[in-house]
């Protein structure tokens, strides 16, 4: 089968069980996963029971599809996602994307667990994502499919700045503080030395990780508006002599900032 005709079984085998009427989709990252507990009314389906779908092997991540609602919005949510440094193809890590779009789902929320690289940002601070800068394999490398999208697709406003606005506007009414700045995207799964993130922060980074962009170079190939949000679990701008990244940290920073995430996008869902 090719991409198209997985996506579009897949596609067909979901809406069999979820029906129709999803106003967004969301895919959460390392540690973020609470957000999906929050959802009522919830059909959890694990991706072993997805047709097409790959396992996910990251910790951190349940490896389940969520649907129902949140608050007044019907949403399908990703409790983990697929990343290139498992193995997977990009085919692989953004076939639930294309999936989304066979869907008809016309909005996308990302969020991810992100070294903070800006002097400014602390362990627990969110950033909305408004930019990125790619360092991994692009999704879109190989024979373009029409039917998916275009050959050259715009990225001048990769992350929509109507949806940007909104979420801007709600963490002031919610007073949740909200940063804005530029994604970077590298393969991992190692974290960087100090020499990388210093010169992510040259070339323009705020936070870097290991996730996102190809998802949403598809999303955006496949004209699904996509909103951002990245939770600062490690400051990644100081090195003294007892520094060093740990994972299980990751995942618990990611579930204590959690809450806050949970609280805007529920906001955000209700108002797109």
């Amino acid at each position: 089968m090719t991409i198209i005709e997985k996506a579009k079984a897949t596609a067909a085998w979901l809406r069999a069980q979820t029906g129709d009427g999803i106003k967004a989709a969301i895919i959460l990252g390392s540690g973020l996963g609470d957000l999906a507990d929050e959802i009522e009314q919830a059909q959890r389906i694990p991706y072993t029971a997805i047709p097409n779908f790959p396992a996910s092997t990251a910790i951190g991540h349940k490896g389940n599809l969520v649907c129902g609602m949140l608050g007044k919005s019907k949403v399908l949510a990703m409790q983990g996602r697929f990343h290139f440094y498992e193995g997977y193809p990009m085919e692989t890590v953004t076939f639930p994307v294309r999936v989304f779009a066979f869907l008809g789902i016309k909005n996308l929320i990302v969020s991810n667990a992100a070294g903070g690289i800006n002097y400014d940002f602390r362990i627990g601070d969110l950033m909305i994502i408004d930019d990125h800068i790619n360092l991994m394999p692009n999704p879109l490398v190989g024979q373009n499919v029409e039917e998916l999208g275009p050959r050259f697709p715009d990225m001048t406003r990769a992350y929509d700045r109507r949806l940007i606005a909104l979420a801007e506007t709600i963490g002031g009414e919610m007073n949740i503080p909200l940063h804005k700045g530029v994604y970077v995207g590298g393969t991992g799964p190692t974290f960087e030395t100090p020499a990388e993130y210093n010169y992510f922060r040259i070339i323009g980074g705020d936070v870097c990780g290991m996730s996102t962009v190809p998802e949403v170079i598809v999303a955006r190939h496949a004209g699904i508006n996509v909103f951002g949000l990245s939770v600062v679990t490690n400051e990644a701008h100081h090195f003294d002599d007892d520094y060093k990244n740990d994972g299980e940290e990751v995942l618990r920073e990611g579930k204590k900032a959690g809450v806050r995430m949970t609280a805007l996008v529920r906001e955000l869902v209700g108002r797109i």
